[in-house]
């Protein structure tokens, strides 16, 4: 296990030795959507979507891309409910990242995800795209902004270290 995912940005950051590309992913229940970021954590991309099938073939892909991408860690939105409280989509993710785990030494923390989804779709719609396209870009765009999150939480932490 190369950490428990439930750590701070701090740990996180030390985990990186302060720099590499990141890989967020925003896990739903038919798809994965994924964001990366550049190396120096400044912004965070919208990348493409895995359409689900099993966990092993899922995994595979997501690692392909993340090894073709230079990915140091990961970044997984962890579907919080808006009070705060862990529901069954909460233990789902956690059980994803348990068994990622087992393919991975890379480092992985958990970032808060709430309202994401509804914050890419709001983008999407001042963008003024069609109803199709949002529908194909939620999953990825919502990864993005879980991932910006937390990047720019990290360069927080950078600059502070720097100081």
């Amino acid at each position: 296990m190369a950490n428990p995912p439930d750590i701070t940005v701090e740990q996180f950051a030390t985990l990186l030795n302060g720099r590499g590309r990141l890989l967020g992913l925003d896990l739903g229940t038919k798809t994965i959507g994924l964001a990366i970021s550049d190396s120096n954590w400044s912004i965070a991309s919208a990348v493409k979507t895995i359409r689900r099938t099993k966990f092993t073939a899922d995994v595979k892909e997501m690692m392909e891309f993340a090894t073709s991408e230079k990915v140091e860690g990961f970044v997984l939105g962890l579907p919080l409910n808006m009070d705060g409280s862990e529901g069954p989509r909460v233990q789902s993710t956690r059980a994803f990242a348990r068994n990622l785990e087992r393919h991975t030494d890379l480092p992985l923390i958990y970032w808060d995800e709430r309202l994401s989804s509804y914050t890419a779709e709001q983008y999407m719609l001042e963008a003024d795209l069609s109803r199709k396209k949002r529908a194909k870009s939620i999953d990825h765009a919502a990864a993005s902004i879980i991932l910006q999150g937390c990047i720019d939480a990290l360069a927080e932490v950078r600059d502070r270290l720097k100081n």
